[in-house]
């Protein structure tokens, strides 16, 4: 299936508009509490099925609070200022938080709960709320054992975090040093490397099986670290994994544009106050929910693939979960929209978008 594109065209032969089936963000950040008010509605405006990361304080860690968060995120989604077709379609799919902790049973009631579709596996301390995350994975045999039996996927956050290896390493080395290792131990379990951002990565999930897959960020794709760090920091760039280089970004956007089911969309779209990321110790994570079709179609036409964006937002994931296609449809046409400078945001504060500001090719089409 590919996208459908008018016959209109610009000069260089890219389509001025494209339709695609509503798309799924199979990684996101909503948050909890107020700021469900502004990122429900910002991620119901462009996908149907969101997979919701559940690094909360204190984090989701049982279908319980799973299907309790669930509510909370219904619950702002009646509130929204969106349509209400996008109301109707709107379906939050949860996570478990993977701790040293986490039991088969936790894995069973989850995998039954009919709503928790993953486990996500947050080396401790690797990002945003990560404290509580797995130390060692000799802790989790059973969890992972029961997890393959049950058809339940690992998303992982694939950093390690020891203090003497280079931030822009920490990658790599978990590739080479436990991802590998994770894929022979159980090879029927289901893995998708989350926000890959290294040729590393890139590459060994190609060498792996069908059950291996990765998500890739707008923000990876656009971006390398030169942009986060020449002319003087720029906080709304930093995320982690943080932005690598120009290298490494090349070999991403080859990937995702290479029509390979391997790799769909994941937005890691992570909102933080714009005080609490401009600040002497800013906060990690871009916020790119209500932009992020416009941000897409601009790394794929930039590489003239914009014919495969279809695939890799709005079928790839739902393959690999083995979930249906949405029926739905939204269009992007070639017309600028200038990226708001902030949002509202909870406590009265601001959010500041990933490029904030700036003007982009690509459009959602009213």
């Amino acid at each position: 299936m590919t996208a459908n594109t008018n016959t209109a065209t610009s000069s260089s032969d890219t389509p001025n508009e494209i339709t695609l089936l509503q798309p799924d963000d199979w990684h996101i950040h909503l948050r909890d509490g107020e700021a469900l008010a502004t990122t429900v509605a910002h991620a119901a405006n462009s996908f149907n099925r969101v997979i919701c990361m559940p690094n909360l304080v204190p984090p989701v860690k049982t279908a319980s609070d799973a299907i309790a968060y669930r509510q909370r995120i219904l619950d702002a989604l009646t509130q929204a200022d969106i349509t209400k077709q996008r109301k109707d379609e709107f379906n939050p799919r949860m996570t478990l938080y993977f701790t040293d902790n986490t039991s088969a049973t936790d894995i069973k009631n989850a995998a039954e709960s009919g709503i928790v579709q993953a486990v996500k596996l947050y080396p401790a301390g690797a990002t945003t709320n990560s404290a509580d995350g797995v130390t060692d994975l000799k802790h989790c045999t059973q969890a992972l054992e029961a997890m393959q039996k049950y058809g339940l996927p690992l998303l992982v956050h694939s950093e390690v975090t020891h203090a003497h290896v280079d931030i822009f390493d920490r990658e790599k080395q978990f590739v080479d040093s436990t991802l590998g290792q994770i894929v022979r131990d159980y090879p029927e379990l289901k893995i998708v490397v989350e926000h890959i951002t290294t040729s590393d990565a890139a590459d060994f999930v190609l060498a792996q099986g069908d059950n291996v897959a990765a998500t890739i960020t707008p923000q990876h794709l656009l971006f390398n670290r030169n942009h986060m760090l020449v002319g003087g920091i720029k906080p709304h760039f930093y995320c982690l994994p943080i932005l690598k280089k120009a290298t490494h970004q090349a070999r991403l956007l080859e990937v995702a544009t290479s029509g390979n089911r391997k790799f769909f969309l994941g937005t890691d779209s992570a909102p933080h106050a714009t005080h609490k990321k401009e600040n002497a110790c800013g906060c990690a994570g871009c916020y790119s929910a209500n932009i992020a079709l416009p941000l897409y179609a601009t790394a794929f036409d930039s590489v003239g693939k914009i014919d495969r964006l279809e695939g890799f937002a709005s079928i790839f994931g739902a393959e690999f979960y083995g979930l249906p296609l949405n029926t739905s449809h939204i269009t992007l046409h070639k017309q600028p929209m200038t990226i708001a400078s902030s949002y509202p945001y909870m406590d009265g504060s601001t959010l500041t978008p990933l490029s904030a500001g700036e003007t982009l090719p690509w459009s959602i089409k009213a």
